[in-house]
C-alpha cells in the first residue's frame, strides 16, 4: 500500500507525456519512447530481458524534469523489429544503441539499464567512454552466469501459450512479484502483450532471445569505462556476488555500489522512491 502511494505521487508531480518514436538501426525498425526536450541532456534507459520500454513509465516523467530521456524497446522486445538471424547477444544490442546514439547525435549521455540494459549500458559505456557522462547499472555486473541463462530459457518454455486475458495475466504476475506496486504490472502487463490469431495472448518478445541470452563474460569492455558509475544492487539478489562487486570497485576507481536491503533483482519497481533519491544523489554529485 506504502509502494503504490509512493509510486501514485511520484507520477503526480512529474510531467507524464511522451511520443512514440522509430528508427531504423542495422536493418531492422526500433521503437522508443520519447520524453521531454531535446535542448535538454539527454538520458537513456535500457530494460531487463523480455521487458519492455513503458517498464520505465513510473521513472522516465520524473528524469524528464532535467533530462531529454529516451526509454528503448531494445531489438526483439516490445514494439521494436525481431532479428531474423536471432542475433540477440549483448554486443548485438550495443551495435543498435551506437546506431541510435549516432543518428540522433548525442553527446554526454547519462545511461541507466537494468538486468540486461545494464550489461549493454556497460559495455556502450566502456567502448565509448568519450559519450558516456554518468553510468546507473541496476542489479547486474560483467557476468551472467549458465544457471541465469538456462533459467530464463524455461520461462519462454512455459510461457508460450500465453494467457486468456488480461486480466489473468496480471493475476498471475501479482502472484509472482508480492510487493510490486498493482499499478506497475498492470502497465507491463498492458504494454508488454499482444493477440495471437486465437485470441490468447502472447509477450511481445521473439521467443529467440534465448539464442543471445547466454553465459556471458563483459570484463573487458567493463574495464574501459571512465565516467562515474553506480551499481545499485538489492539485497536479496544474488546476481552480483560480494568478489564481483569488489572487483568493480578496484576496476573502476570512480565507481559507487549501493545495495538496497531486502529487494531483489529489480529495485527501482519494488521501492520507487528510495531508488530515485540514490540516483538523484549520484546525477546530483
Amino acid at each position: 500500500m506504502i509502494l503504490t502511494f509512493l509510486l501514485s505521487a511520484i507520477l503526480a508531480q512529474a510531467p507524464t507525456a511522451y511520443v512514440d518514436k522509430y528508427a531504423n538501426v542495422n536493418g531492422l525498425r526500433l521503437h522508443y519512447l520519447d520524453w521531454g526536450s531535446p535542448e535538454k541532456p539527454a538520458m537513456i534507459l535500457l530494460h531487463g530481458i523480455a521487458r519492455h520500454a513503458h517498464t520505465f513509465d513510473h521513472l522516465a516523467p520524473h528524469f524528464a524534469r532535467n533530462f531529454h530521456v529516451l526509454a528503448i524497446d531494445m531489438r526483439g522486445h516490445g514494439d521494436s523489429d525481431w532479428d531474423p538471424e536471432g542475433d540477440y547477444l549483448v554486443e548485438d544490442h550495443v551495435k543498435d544503441l551506437e546506431d541510435l546514439v549516432a543518428q540522433l547525435r548525442l553527446q554526454r549521455i547519462t545511461l541507466l539499464g537494468n538486468s540486461t540494459g545494464g550489461r549493454v549500458a556497460q559495455v556502450f559505456a566502456g567502448l565509448h567512454p568519450n559519450l558516456v557522462a554518468k553510468l546507473i547499472v541496476e542489479d547486474v555486473g560483467p557476468e551472467r552466469p549458465d544457471d541465469i541463462a538456462s533459467g530464463f530459457a524455461r520461462r519462454v518454455k512455459q510461457e508460450a501459450e500465453g494467457w486468456a486475458s488480461e486480466d489473468e495475466l496480471v493475476a498471475q504476475l501479482t502472484a509472482e512479484n508480492q510487493g510490486v506496486p498493482a499499478e506497475w504490472i498492470r502497465s507491463y502487463a498492458h504494454f508488454g502483450v499482444k493477440r495471437r490469431g486465437d485470441g490468447r495472448l502472447l509477450w511481445k518478445r521473439d521467443p529467440d532471445l534465448v539464442r543471445g541470452f547466454l553465459p556471458t563474460e563483459l570484463w573487458r569492455y567493463v574495464s574501459r569505462i571512465t565516467s562515474p558509475t553506480i551499481y545499485i544492487l538489492g539485497g536479496r539478489s544474488t546476481i552480483v556476488p560480494a568478489e564481483t562487486q569488489r572487483r568493480l570497485k578496484e576496476m573502476l576507481p570512480r565507481c559507487e555500489i549501493v545495495v538496497m536491503p531486502g529487494l531483489g533483482h529489480y529495485p527501482d519497481v519494488e521501492s520507487p522512491a528510495a531508488f530515485l533519491a540514490i540516483v538523484d544523489r549520484f546525477l546530483q554529485s
